[in-house]
This record gives C-alpha cells, structure tokens and sequence, in this order.
C-alpha cells in the first residue's frame, strides 16, 4: 500500500475514494463549501486516529512488562509463533529493532537540498514490523490475509513471522538464529545469499544487538509466560 492508504483500513479507503470522486463532479461553487465540510471531517478523522492508535509498551526492553501492558499481544505473537514455528523471542526482537513497537512507525521523509534538490526517495517500510510493500505484498499473496494492515500488532507480528520461515526455506538459516535472520530481515533473502551484510559493519552490530534483544526476552518469557498462558485459558 502506499501513500495515505497505508493509514486507514479499507473501509475507510472505499469511503474516502468515493467521497473524493463525488467531490470532484461537483460545480466549483458547491466544491467550496463541500472543502470545508472535508477540511472539518479531516480534522475530526485525524483525532480519531491518534486516539485509536496503540500506544508503544512503556518498558520495550522486558517482554513480561509488553504483554502485562498489551494482554491481547500475548495471544498474537503466541498464534504466529506456532503458525511459522518461529521463537516468540526471535519476533519481539525483531519488532524491537525495527520499530520500538511503535504502530506508526516510518523511515525520515525525504530530504531536499538547497530548497529544490531531491535526496533518495524514502522507503516505504511502515508500521510494526517496517515492511516494504512488496514484501508485504508478497506476504498477502502467500497467505492470503487480504485484510492485513502493517499497523496493525497481529498482522505485523504474523508477517514477521512468515518472514522468518522463509528465510529458512530460502536461505537455510535456522529459524531460531536470531542474528542471520535478521540480516536476512533487512537485506532481504536475495541480498542475504549475496552476502550483502559484510559490506556494512554497521548492520552485523545491528544484528548482534537483535541477538542480544532476543536472549533477554528468552530469559524473561521463562518466568512469565507459563502464568499469561494459564490466564489465556481462564
């Protein structure tokens, strides 16, 4: 998805689509006052978001602390971690690194120089998990979850997991390898099997502390996730 069809669930596209073809028909005399009502709901539909929006885990870095904050979590990961067969660990470092488990988390936009310059065009990574939308793309293709949104904490987890799982297909790396699977993560499997990463010194540091992420949540999991089981049954 791109653009602002990244930040609404696709009712709300459909709806926006159709509001904007209605406005478009209109005379340019009924246009301004239908603009203003538009600018009114935009505003209006704006809050709504930011109310609607998770809020990011208070303490990031202990998995017990998440899923006491955000229960419903616990069941998420849980599901995707046996749906892949990937560590419950392996997907919160994942989602640690990528983006503090913020839901509308992005890359900086675009830089201009000298007022009229283009830098690189921004990635398109968003939400959770910073999909490309090809990824993620190819991802709906494969699982067909037509519905799935990248700001969404059940899909991006399920994605990420998928992910994972075929890179183990693809590339051989076990699927509880966290340091090659996250070089795989960022590369992509292509560049992965290039080996790509040797290059950048700094992205096996950023692997190295993703492996690192995911050894403490192991460790925490051990004395709390046995109890958020239980609770799930109750």
């Amino acid at each position: 998805m791109n653009g602002w069809r990244a930040a609404f669930p696709p009712t709300w596209r459909a709806w926006i689509t159709g509001v904007a073809r209605r406005w478009i028909a209109l005379p340019l005399r009924k246009q301004v006052v239908w603009g203003g009502s538009l600018i009114v709901l935009g505003v209006l539909g704006s809050l709504l978001l930011a109310s609607c929006t998770t809020a990011p885990p208070r303490d990031i870095d202990d998995a017990c602390a998440i899923f006491e904050q955000h229960e419903d979590w616990f069941a998420d990961a849980n599901a995707a971690s046996q749906r892949w067969g990937v560590p419950l660990p392996i997907l919160l470092a994942i989602i640690h690194q990528e983006s503090s488990f913020q839901a509308d988390a992005r890359p900086p936009p675009r830089t201009w120089y000298l007022g009229f310059i283009p830098g690189p065009r921004p990635s398109s990574a968003h939400g959770y998990s910073q999909a490309l939308d090809g990824s993620w793309d190819d991802y709906i293709a494969a699982t067909g979850n037509h519905g799935a949104e990248r700001d969404q904490f059940d899909d991006a987890v399920d994605f990420i997991g998928w992910y994972v799982s075929e890179t183990a297909r693809r590339n051989g790396v076990a699927k509880h390898d966290a340091y090659h699977q996250y070089l795989a993560y960022h590369e992509g499997q292509g560049g992965f099997a290039k080996r790509s990463y040797r290059s950048k010194p700094w992205l096996m540091e950023r692997a190295r502390q993703v492996s690192r992420q995911a050894a403490r949540y192991r460790a925490q999991l051990g004395r709390c996730e046995p109890p958020l089981a239980a609770r799930r049954l109750i």
